[in-house]
C-alpha cells in the first residue's frame, strides 16, 4: 500500500522536475542559447536524480512482478530519456534558427 502511494507521488514529482528544464531551456527572455544551456544543466541533473529515484521505486519487486524490473525500463526513467531527447532536438533546432535564420528576417525598425 505504501509502495503504491510512493510510486504515484514519485512519478508526479518526476513529471514536475522536468518542467524547470523546459522552462529554463526555452522560456528565458533576452538570453542567448549558450546562457540558457548553462542555466538548464543543473535542472537536468536534478531531474535525473528524481527520475532515477522514482525509477528505483518502480523497479522494486511487487506482487505483479516478483522478479522486479530493470531500472532503465521503468516509466519515469523512460520518460526522462524521451523528454531529454525531445528537448535536445528542439534546443538544437531553436539555436540553429536563432543563429542562421533570424538575422535574415526583416525588422520593423528599418522600414519607414
Amino acid at each position: 500500500m505504501f509502495l503504491e502511494i510512493a510510486k504515484s507521488f514519485s512519478f508526479f514529482l518526476s513529471l514536475l522536475s522536468l518542467y524547470p528544464v523546459l522552462a529554463s531551456a526555452f522560456f528565458l527572455p533576452a538570453s542567448r542559447w549558450q546562457e540558457r544551456l548553462e542555466i538548464s544543466l543543473p535542472y537536468v541533473a536534478l531531474a535525473a536524480c528524481i527520475c532515477f529515484t522514482s525509477g528505483y521505486l518502480f523497479s522494486r519487486p511487487s506482487p505483479e512482478s516478483p522478479q522486479g524490473k530493470s531500472l532503465i525500463t521503468t516509466l519515469p526513467v523512460r520518460l526522462f530519456f524521451c523528454a531529454l531527447a525531445g528537448m535536445a532536438i528542439l534546443f538544437a533546432v531553436v539555436s540553429y534558427l536563432e543563429e542562421y535564420y533570424l538575422p535574415l528576417l526583416p525588422h520593423g525598425c528599418c522600414t519607414p
